[in-house]
């Protein structure tokens, strides 16, 4: 890789930043599209944050993403920050503009719908409520993504119910928090399923759930991909349900960015697929 003077710069902040999968990603696509780019991971502590997003347009930088622990505290720091990024509550693309100005927005929702609509693309006319399990950052995004979708209703259920509330709150629309304790009879309402918990992650406690109740015409798409199949795939596959693993989503919320910083839209690929199941 040669840099020059007319290099296009981007990267990703976090502390810490060796976990990201950002640099492989944005790396493919540059060496794909012959792009005279670079995009560099970036440690920055909490207390350097700000510091580090206002230098961006000082050193030539196009933006970045932003990882954990910065996605919600960046919010205060942008000139602008889009409708879906503060219905969120977190911000994980920054474009730099050319005054200088910083934009924020949250490709999640994007990344989560996309993958969805591709490997499932019978889910909207199966019409339905969905479930949706947990309340986190991913968990917003996703409930965000499916109401702009006109999802009938989104059944929300987290382990701690007010923050569950809080974000059918936050997010607006037809959603209803219904007790974690009640998820089993809450799933019989779904055509999709969606864990966006950590539930069932390798070094995570298992997913307890009963899909018994769910409709065999149900989607189950679980945003955990490592292992690529988690045991609640594994489980709706052997009984005939369509699955959705969360590899996808990953991958395609890093379109916009890169199509925002190098002016190329990218395609989400196997061969794309296949290098980053290397890593993980």
């Amino acid at each position: 890789m040669s840099v020059s003077g007319s290099t296009l710069l981007a990267g990703v902040m976090g502390w810490p930043i060796s976990h990201s999968l950002s640099p492989l990603l944005h790396g493919y696509w540059l060496r794909e599209h012959n792009i005279d780019g670079v995009y560099v991971p970036l440690p920055v502590a909490p207390s350097n944050l700000e510091h580090g997003l206002r230098a961006l347009p000082r050193v030539g930088f196009r933006g970045v993403n932003l990882t954990v622990p910065h996605k919600e505290a960046a919010l205060s720091m942008m000139d602008t920050v889009s409708d879906v990024a503060r219905r969120i509550g977190a911000i994980n693309t920054v474009f730099v503009s050319d005054d200088g100005s910083l934009s924020g927005t949250n490709t999640d929702a994007h990344g989560f719908i996309e993958n969805l609509r591709l490997n499932a693309p019978t889910w909207q006319k199966n019409g339905g409520a969905a479930v949706v399990l947990g309340a986190g950052g991913a968990a917003r995004a996703v409930v965000a993504a499916l109401i702009d979708a006109q999802v009938s209703e989104v059944f929300l259920l987290n382990r701690t119910v007010e923050k569950a509330e809080q974000l059918a709150q936050a997010i607006g629309g037809p959603i209803k928090v219904v007790n974690w304790d009640d998820r089993d009879e809450a799933i019989g309402n779904a055509m999709l399923l969606v864990n966006a918990t950590t539930l069932g992650m390798v070094n995570q406690p298992k997913l307890e759930v009963s899909l018994s109740a769910l409709p065999k015409m149900a989607i189950v798409n679980d945003l955990v991909y490592a292992p690529l199949e988690t045991e609640l795939l594994r489980t709706a596959r052997q009984m005939g349900m369509q699955t959705v693993d969360g590899l996808g989503m990953l991958l395609h919320q890093a379109v916009p960015g890169f199509e925002g910083w190098f002016g190329k839209r990218p395609d989400v690929t196997d061969g794309l697929r296949n290098v980053v199941l290397k890593t993980t």
